[in-house]
């Protein structure tokens, strides 16, 4: 049975999540997480652990920005651990590899549709895992669709295009791990971060 939609932000403090690498880039401000100090390659990540679920949230970001958010990350020694949903300043922009654009399945599934706002206006997002499903929504148009089972091999995606993840195939990655907001170069904010497991 589907659990109740929580929150996974207060709205006052970082209680449940934690940085990595370099102390004190992130910070809370006007209801928001902040990424106050962009440019050290931190994430911000959560204590708990998820496999199933469905995480709603709201980002605004700065001209050039570029982040992301990590979901199902079992070890936060290893990126490649875990796969990303990219967030990135690519309104009315067409110079970005489409595994790269907004909304991407980052370097291994482009985005079906790249419904980014421009820098200073609030986008909505949505990352649903089901099983081997992954579906990620922006703005209310689907952007990723997947059955993450078909990347069976190390650094290959099932269209015949190449990724960086020759560790392991991605689709036999553990289905449980960490959320975790991700500083990549510019200062962003985050709100209203709801979860609901599946």
């Amino acid at each position: 049975m589907s659990g109740e939609q929580r929150s996974l932000f207060d709205g006052e403090s970082l209680d449940g999540w934690f940085a990595t690498g370099v102390p004190g880039p992130w910070d809370v401000a006007d209801d928001c997480i902040l990424l106050a100090e962009p440019g050290n390659g931190s994430f911000l990540c959560t204590e708990e652990y998820f496999d199933n679920f469905e995480f709603t949230f709201e980002y605004n970001h700065e001209p050039g920005c570029n982040s992301g958010v990590y979901f199902r990350w079992s070890e936060l020694t290893d990126r490649a651990t875990g796969m990303e949903i990219q967030i990135l300043d690519t309104h009315d922009r067409d110079d970005v590899p489409p595994k790269a654009e907004c909304g991407a399945l980052y370097d291994l599934a482009a985005p079906e549709n790249v419904e980014t706002r421009p820098a200073g206006e609030w986008n909505q997002m949505c990352i649903r895992c089901d099983g081997p499903r992954i579906r990620a929504e922006l703005n209310g148009a689907t952007t990723i669709d997947v059955d993450i089972d078909a990347w069976d091999t190390p650094g290959a995606n099932p269209d015949g295009t190449e990724n960086k993840f020759t560790n392991h195939a991605m689709g036999e990655l553990p289905r449980r791990g960490r959320l975790g907001l991700q500083d990549h170069g510019g200062r962003i904010r985050f709100r209203n971060l709801q979860l609901r497991e599946l």
